[in-house]
C-alpha cells in the first residue's frame, strides 16, 4: 500500500528544478559570497595579528605598513564580492521568478482548464508571490554555504589559539540550527496557510469588483462586503499569527547568537587571564565573537526561508501539477464549415437542437438568461465536451475530436462583460498587433466617435477594466476587438446592452454588413440585432420553441412580441 510520504512531491522537484537550471549562477555567487564572508571573519584575524606583531620586540614600520596593507586588501575584496555576489544571486532569482510566473500564468491561460479548485484570484497570487517566494531558494543556497564558510573559519581561526574555542564555535551552531530548524518547520506550515487565506481574498475581491454593479442594482452589496470582511478577517489573524511566529523566530535566533558570542568572548577573556592565548589572540577572539554575529544571524535564518521557499512551490504545484480537466482532440475544423447543436443538454439547456449553415448570421432569442450564457459557455468550450449531453460539430466533426486552440481560432464568442485592459484603444482592440480590419472594426461598432473624442486616437491610454470609459465606449470597443479577429464564426452574446436604441440600430446593421458571407450568431434580445438576422431562434426553457424572421414572429408570436418589444 503506498502512502503519502512515498508519493512524489511537487513542490521539491520545482525547487529541485530552480536549484538544477540556475547551477552556474549559484557556483559564482557562493564562490563570491564565501569570499565576502572569509574576508569579513579574516579582519578580526588580522587585526589581531597586527596587535600580536607590535607588542613583539623587534618590530618595525614596513611589517606595521605591509599589515596594513593586508588589511586594505580584505576591505576591497569584502566590498567588490558582496557587489558582485549579490548581482549575479538577485539577477538569477529575479530571472527564475520570471520563468515561473510565466509558467503559472500559462497554465491558468490554457485552453483547457485544470482540475484545481482554485479562484482566478488565487491563481494570481501564487504566479506572483509564490513564484517570487519559490525563487527565493536561489539566493538562500549560496548564502547558507557561504555563512557555512564564515563560521568554518572562525572555527578553524579559535581552535588554532585554543582547542576549546574551536569546539565552542562548532557545537554551539549545531545546537543553534538545531533548535531553529524545529521552530522553521511552523513557519513554514503557517505561512502556507496565510498564502492561503490572502489569496482567497484576493480571490473575493476581483469577485467583488467583477460583480459591484449587479450586486448594487439588487441591493446584494452589503452581504458581499460582509462575506469579503470575513475572509480578510481570517487572513489578517493569519498574518498576525505568522508575524508572531516570525517574530519568536527572530528573536530566538538574535539571543542564542548573543549568548554564542558571549560565551566565546567569556571564554577567551578566561584563557587570556590564565596565560593560556596571547594578547593578539585575545584580540582575534574578541573581534571574532562580534563578527561571528552576522554569518551566525544569516545562517540560522536560512531554514526560515526555505521552508518557505517550500510552502511556496507546494501552491504551485497546485496548478503546474494538476491534470486538465478533460483530454482534447488534435483535429482542425475546416474553413467556411456549418455548426451543427445536436441534443445539448448543460445547465438549463434541455436537449437545445439547431444548426447554423456557413456564412449564415442568425439570432437567438433567450428568453432565460441563465439559458443564454450556458449556450455561450458551451459554444466558447469553457465547458468540456464530456460535461454535457449531445454533441456539438463543426463540418461534421464534434468539438471532442478537435483541439480547443483551432476551436478557438476558429469560433470567437465575446461576452457580454468583455475584459478591457489597461493599454490604449488600439492594443484592446487588436492586442495582437497582427488584424488588417481595425478601421472596419472600429466603424463597424461605432467607436468612432470615442476615437474622434480623443487628440490620441486609437492610442489614447485606457485604465484598468476601461475605469476611464462609459459602459457603452467599453461594450463597443469589446465588440470592435471581437470584429477585428475576424473569425470563420463569430458568437456575440447581448454586445449592446449598454448603448441607446438609435446607436443599437446603425451597430447591428454595421455587423450584419461588415459579416456578410461568414458565420454570425447573436444571442440577444436586441429588437435591432433580431431584425438585422436572417432568421431568429427561440430559445425557450432551454428549447427551440420557434423559427423564423424577426418580423414574422413579432406578427404571428405573442409571447416573443412581449419578450423583445422595447
Amino acid at each position: 500500500m503506498t502512502t503519502d510520504t512515498q508519493r512524489p512531491r511537487p513542490g521539491a522537484a520545482i525547487l529541485r528544478t530552480a536549484l538544477r537550471r540556475n547551477l552556474g549562477a549559484m557556483a559564482w555567487g557562493t564562490l563570491l559570497m564565501g569570499l565576502y564572508q572569509a574576508g569579513e571573519t579574516a579582519f578580526p584575524i588580522a587585526l589581531g595579528m597586527i596587535v600580536e606583531h607590535t607588542m613583539r620586540d623587534g618590530r618595525s614600520l614596513g611589517a606595521l605598513a605591509l599589515s596594513i596593507a593586508a588589511l586594505a586588501v580584505i576591505i576591497t575584496t569584502v566590498s567588490l564580492s558582496w557587489r558582485f555576489g549579490m548581482r549575479i544571486l538577485q539577477k538569477a532569482n529575479t530571472t527564475e521568478a520570471h520563468r515561473w510566473r510565466v509558467k503559472v500564468a500559462a497554465c491558468g491561460l490554457q485552453p483547457v482548464a485544470r482540475d484545481v479548485d482554485l479562484k482566478s484570484g488565487e491563481v494570481l497570487t501564487i504566479a506572483t508571490e509564490d513564484a517570487d517566494q519559490t525563487a527565493d531558494i536561489i539566493e538562500v543556497v549560496p548564502l547558507l554555504i557561504s555563512s557555512l564558510v564564515a563560521v568554518l573559519v572562525a572555527a578553524v581561526a579559535l581552535g588554532l589559539a585554543d582547542i576549546r574555542l574551536g569546539l565552542l564555535v562548532i557545537v554551539g551552531t549545531v545546537a543553534i540550527l538545531s533548535i531553529l530548524s524545529v521552530m522553521s518547520r511552523r513557519i513554514g506550515s503557517s505561512t502556507q496557510e496565510q498564502q492561503a487565506r490572502v489569496a482567497r481574498a484576493g480571490a473575493k475581491v476581483a469577485d467583488l469588483i467583477t460583480g459591484l454593479r449587479p450586486l448594487h442594482g439588487f441591493g446584494g452589496n452589503h452581504a458581499a462586503f460582509g462575506s469579503y470582511r470575513k475572509v480578510s478577517t481570517e487572513a489578517r489573524h493569519q498574518s498576525i499569527v505568522v508575524a508572531k511566529v516570525n517574530g519568536v523566530y527572530a528573536g530566538t535566533a538574535l539571543a542564542l547568537n548573543a549568548v554564542l558570542a558571549g560565551a566565546v568572548t567569556l571564554m577567551a577573556g578566561w584563557l587570556a587571564f590564565a596565560g593560556r592565548i596571547t594578547i593578539g589572540e585575545l584580540v582575534m577572539a574578541v573581534g571574532l565573537a562580534q563578527f561571528i554575529m552576522e554569518p551566525l544571524k544569516l545562517f540560522s535564518e536560512m531554514p526560515k526561508y526555505v521552508m518557505i521557499a517550500r510552502a511556496s512551490a507546494e501552491r504551485m504545484a497546485l496548478v503546474l501539477s494538476a491534470p486538465p480537466v478533460t483530454t482534447p482532440g488534435s483535429g482542425r475544423p475546416a474553413p467556411g464549415a456549418d455548426l451543427d447543436i445536436d441534443c445539448v443538454r448543460h445547465g438549463s439547456l434541455n436537449k437545445v437542437r439547431f444548426q447554423v449553415a456557413a456564412g449564415e448570421f442568425v439570432a437567438i432569442a433567450a428568453y432565460q438568461p441563465r439559458a443564454a450564457a450556458d449556450l455561450a459557455a458551451v459554444l466558447a468550450v469553457n465547458v468540456p465536451p464530456d460535461a454535457y449531453e449531445g454533441a456539438v460539430r463543426v463540418g461534421g466533426q464534434e468539438l471532442a475530436d478537435l483541439s480547443v486552440e483551432a476551436v478557438r481560432e476558429h469560433i470567437l464568442v465575446n461576452p457580454y462583460d468583455g475584459e478591457i485592459f489597461a493599454g490604449t484603444l488600439r492594443t484592446n482592440i487588436d492586442p495582437s498587433g497582427t488584424s488588417g480590419s481595425v478601421p472596419e472594426a472600429v466603424e463597424a461598432s461605432l467607436l468612432t466617435d470615442v476615437v474622434a473624442l480623443h487628440r490620441d486616437g486609437l492610442d489614447y491610454g485606457v485604465r484598468d477594466r476601461g475605469a476611464n470609459l462609459s459602459g457603452g465606449q467599453r461594450q463597443r470597443l469589446s465588440l470592435a476587438r471581437a470584429l477585428a479577429a475576424d473569425t470563420d464564426v463569430l458568437v456575440l452574446h447581448d454586445p449592446t446592452t449598454a448603448v441607446d436604441a438609435v446607436t443599437e440600430q446603425l451597430v447591428a446593421r454595421n455587423v450584419a454588413k461588415l459579416r456578410r458571407g461568414r458565420t454570425t450568431i447573436v444571442i440577444t434580445s436586441s429588437p435591432a440585432f433580431l431584425d438585422a438576422a436572417d432568421r431568429v431562434l427561440v430559445l425557450d426553457d432551454g428549447v427551440i420553441t420557434a423559427e423564423d424572421t424577426h418580423r414574422n414572429l413579432l406578427a404571428n408570436d405573442e409571447a416573443y412580441c412581449l419578450a423583445v418589444a422595447r
